[in-house]
């Protein structure tokens, strides 16, 4: 069975990437900051590499004798003062150099859907450098890009549960979210096709107002819903670039800008939304 490497396993995605490996029968190496995140987050694995990604040094030999390199590796929050240069770039470039060095056969990397056209965001323009780099690589390689994910979609419950959603426009921009599990599948099934770009979302295409009104579903709330001029929108993301600094405007304007894109990936999955607002619910019990 082929051995594999996984980066950014004690992030959500990774997580649910790591069960899906296990499960399979891959052997599995995870690479993470320290040794205790393993029971924290109810990790399994053959090896645990103790390496800070961001620190090429660490990462020395890491790649040896491993056949697949998986990386998820990435922020939505910056934390510790780094960057999405930092992280999103310069880490997965320190990981290619080693995926290099050992003649990995193949290296799997978690980007966004769309994130090639909106460069102009930070976190976007960070994963595409990264993305270029790995293509002029010549690395055998494969570009995940998937949609939003379940997690993502935890502030529309949040909102409900304090009974209104506030969404831009009229609600009607549609997308089709996906949940870890499903998308952990995907990833691990890649390994074995030739394809080198790969756009997934899951199994339901959703108005922003449908998210909605299945969150009010799940909280047991009448649906409020109050729809901004989207000129609200453009406002504040221009304030917040203005007015803060890249640790806070970062995830905000990825938030504020694909909020008014309607965007569709081929549906992929099992797990519904509905099912996911309902565990939030039960989580809260």
């Amino acid at each position: 069975m082929k051995k594999v490497l996984l980066a950014g396993a004690t992030g959500y995605l990774g997580s649910f990437i790591a069960k899906e490996l296990k499960s399979q029968g891959y052997e599995l190496t995870i690479i993470v900051r320290k040794q205790e995140q393993v029971q924290e987050k109810g990790l399994e694995a053959d090896h645990v590499l103790e390496a800070q990604v961001t620190q090429p040094i660490t990462l020395n030999g890491c790649c040896k004798d491993i056949d697949i390199v998986i990386s998820t590796v990435g922020i939505t929050r910056q934390k510790d003062g780094m960057t999405y240069d930092d992280v999103d770039y310069q880490a997965n470039i320190n990981l290619m150099n080693e995926a290099e060095k050992s003649g990995v056969k193949k290296f799997i990397y978690i980007s966004a859907i769309n994130a090639e056209n909106m460069r102009e965001l930070k976190i976007c323009d960070a994963k595409e450098r990264f993305v270029d780099a790995l293509v002029d690589s010549g690395l055998p390689h494969c570009i995940i890009r998937p949609h939003g994910f379940f997690s993502d979609m935890t502030e529309f419950y949040t909102m409900a549960k304090g009974g209104r959603i506030y969404l831009f426009g009229d609600g009607s921009l549609r997308g089709n979210p996906i949940h870890g599990a499903d998308l952990a599948e995907f990833v691990v099934n890649a390994i074995d096709q030739t394809e080198t770009i790969l756009p997934i979302g899951g199994p339901e295409f959703l108005s922003h107002r449908e998210i909605a009104e299945k969150a009010f579903a799940a909280v047991g709330k009448p649906a409020k819903i109050t729809c901004m001029p989207d000129g609200i929108r453009r406002f504040a993301l221009k304030a917040v670039r203005l007015l803060t600094g890249p640790k806070t405007y970062g995830p905000i304007e990825f938030f504020l800008t694909v909020m008014a894109k309607e965007m569709r990936a081929p549906e992929y999955g099992k797990h519904t939304l509905s099912e996911y607002f309902s565990t939030l619910k039960q989580q809260e019990k």
